[in-house]
């Protein structure tokens, strides 16, 4: 049995995906919630094989509970769901530590067996992220500015560029401001850009805010 935790802050979405993993005899949700908090406090307190974490809570994201969950439970998979498509967060996610990455728009289909996949101690690669995970190894294939940064610049422009200040990344990430602003100034210098309205308007182009 695949003990399970499911986390999304739309409550018609987690009811869409709870009905499809329990249409599964090997899978048992024994914990839901809305929030990144109650996905951290669920996996201190409730024993799972998987948890399947939106990419977009309202207090943190789903890379802040990764990162969190990979340092006190390294044991528990984590699948990593997103509105946005594969070939904008998917690689990223993955460079992050996730166990898989599925777009919500997938997840009616593959869901169950990315949910298996993971729990039994492997990645899951859809087949368009399996192509960009490819091409990526090709030298001479230009990737998206996104792309080049490591997993913590990757994390606090996402942040920046949805308008958070230095300050409450900083807090939100148990960092000083110092630190912030120097992984903002070279995030900044690899993307080539100036300004904070620079990374938002990219955000925006690329999809990578709603």
């Amino acid at each position: 049995m695949i003990r399970l935790g499911l986390f999304d802050d739309h409550d018609i979405v987690r009811a869409g995906f709870r009905y499809i993993l329990e249409g599964s005899s090997d899978i048992q949700i024994v914990a839901e919630g809305a929030t990144g908090r109650a996905a951290l406090d669920a996996v201190r307190k409730t024993p799972m094989d998987v948890c399947v974490i939106d990419l977009s809570l309202p207090d943190l994201s789903g890379i802040d509970v990764l990162r969190q969950v990979r340092a006190s439970t390294p044991e528990t998979a984590i699948l990593i769901l997103s509105a946005y498509p594969e070939d904008q967060y998917g690689l990223n996610v993955l460079k992050a530590g996730a166990s898989g990455f599925l777009s919500k728009e997938l997840a009616t289909d593959q869901l169950v067996q990315a949910v298996r996949t993971v729990a039994a101690g492997r990645r899951y690669v859809s087949p368009t992220l399996a192509e960009l995970l490819a091409a990526g190894l090709t030298e001479d294939i230009e990737q998206p500015a996104h792309l080049r940064l490591s997993e913590r610049e990757f994390q606090i422009f996402s942040k920046l560029a949805v308008g958070r200040s230095v300050t409450e990344i900083a807090n939100e990430l148990s960092l000083s401001s110092k630190t912030v602003s120097t992984y903002r100034a070279r995030l900044l210098e690899k993307m080539n850009f100036k300004t904070n309205a620079d990374l938002t308007q990219y955000a925006v182009r690329k999809n990578l805010v709603q």
